[in-house]
């Protein structure tokens, strides 16, 4: 049998990722598109293409949830402290808070523990590589400077301050992409804002839903932010929408030109509704195949998208690789999400975690960065495969028994391997029925996911 023996210092680094939540060994890894499928849209696909180019090298971002909700993490006066399981982000809804009451929230929104620079520089520090920011979120509540309507955190807290323009401008300051988030179809604040559901549109101060009309909300509050948060602030990386609910397909192809107008570059998600867009979006999960189109899923760290008083049910980091590495393998992007205290702070939990993934993504990360999905057609029963051109990164979460790998190539292609975590170890490749075993040191250098780098001659070709 011929052996192939290859020694650690061959080529540049290679990096890993991991995840709990994959679908069986074995299993196929084709699927449909995740987050529903992107219709052609009114632009030419190389255009598209072209805007998605870093966003989808990116692999790995940062969700920020942070606004007047946050002030009180869903302990609300007047209710008993009771905690809802909605989630503080929701709690005018679920509480039925009239308007009236929850804007007092803004009197005493103070957040002096704010630092745009020091949210940035964990994310950065996390291997994350663009950040999204809830620019306005249900409740209406603008979180920048809106000339337009004075419902914002410039106008109406002792505050003052404008945390969209601040982390705009730390993230242009450490090189990281900045987006915004805004709720389209949703506005408890706003007397014409109706739901596709009553239930989540404001009918205890706005009761008649038949007198609302989305288009003048649309007129009067959407198109207006929506061209301020293009003009104001620099590059906006990316727009991403949320509850489209009313919109009409005529609307929603209106704002896309509008987007492209004043930032041709500015990558928008599917939530703009009616097929349009450039990627799908996937929340609280991992899809179980590829896609034919570019997705990306949003999570969270603990149990809940903005700041939850007592919620310190932090995933483990190893929890938050492995599922970075599942998604990167399907050709996804994995938008993490933290929820900052009233006070402006992250959570010391949040930072722990963040902290011990940036570890492992220093080491692994070009198994990350820039990847496509995996070329088999199988997802292999010991990991993950990412790759990148001529290169295979094969994610092992499950140290093999016995010391041994297969991998569906053939011998004849391997032009070398090594391992990121410990390039001294000597890698063996032998010929196996159907394409290679590699052998293996006895441990694992990395106990949550170990990288193997295997360069081959030239690409795989896809398998489907």
């Amino acid at each position: 049998m011929t052996v192939k023996k290859f020694h650690a210092p061959w080529i540049c680094a290679a990096a890993v990722l991991l995840t709990f939540r994959l679908t069986a060994p074995g299993a196929p890894a084709t699927g449909p598109a995740p987050g529903g499928s992107i219709r052609p849209s009114f632009e030419s696909p190389q255009a598209k293409a072209a805007r998605l180019q870093w966003w989808t090298a990116a692999r790995f971002g940062m969700f920020i949830h942070w606004g007047l909700y946050s002030e009180w993490g869903c302990h609300f006066p007047g209710t008993n402290g009771t905690l809802l399981n909605g989630g503080s982000a929701h709690m005018m809804l679920h509480l039925r808070i009239p308007l009236a009451q929850y804007t007092r929230i803004a009197n005493v929104f103070d957040p002096t523990n704010f630092n745009a620079d020091q949210w940035v520089s964990i994310a950065k520090s996390a291997g994350m590589k663009y950040m999204i920011f809830t620019a306005k979120h249900h409740d209406g509540f603008a979180m920048f400077d809106s000339p337009c309507n004075d419902y914002n955190v410039v106008a109406r807290t002792p505050w003052h301050r404008d945390p969209v323009k601040e982390l705009a401008a730390a993230c242009r300051r450490q090189k990281l992409r900045f987006g915004v988030y805004y709720s389209l179809g949703r506005d408890w604040a706003d007397p014409d804002a109706p739901t596709r559901n009553g239930y989540r549109s404001n009918t205890w101060d706005y009761p008649d839903e038949s007198k609302k009309v989305f288009s003048r909300y649309f007129k009067r509050k959407v198109i207006p932010q929506i061209t301020e948060l293009l003009t104001q602030y620099g590059p906006i990386a990316v727009l991403w929408f949320d509850t489209p609910e009313e919109i009409s397909p005529a609307e929603s192809r209106q704002l896309v030109e509008l987007i492209h107008k004043f930032q041709p570059d500015c990558v928008v998600n599917s939530r703009v509704g009616h097929g349009l867009g450039d990627y799908g979006v996937k929340e609280q999960s991992i899809p179980g195949g590829k896609g034919a189109a570019p997705w990306e899923t949003c999570m969270t760290l603990n149990k809940h998208w903005a700041y939850f008083l007592g919620d310190e049910n932090w995933k483990p980091a190893s929890v938050v690789i492995h599922d970075l590495v599942d998604i990167a393998s399907k050709g996804g992007n994995y938008l993490l999400d933290v929820g900052p205290t009233g006070d402006g702070a992250i959570p010391e939990g949040a930072v722990n975690d963040l902290k011990q993934i940036g570890n492992w993504m220093a080491v692994n990360g070009d198994a990350i960065y820039g990847t496509s999905a995996s070329p088999f057609k199988r997802q292999p029963s010991w990991g993950r495969v990412t790759c990148k051109g001529d290169t295979l990164y094969l994610h092992v979460f499950d140290w093999p028994k016995d010391g041994t790998l297969f991998l569906p190539v053939p011998q004849k292609t391997v032009m070398g391997a090594y391992l990121p975590a410990d390039r001294e170890v000597s890698i063996s490749i032998e010929a196996a029925k159907g394409g290679i075993h590699v052998t293996l040191p006895p441990r694992a250098p990395d106990s949550i996911d170990t990288v193997v780098v295997v360069r081959l001659a030239k690409p795989l070709p896809k398998q489907t």
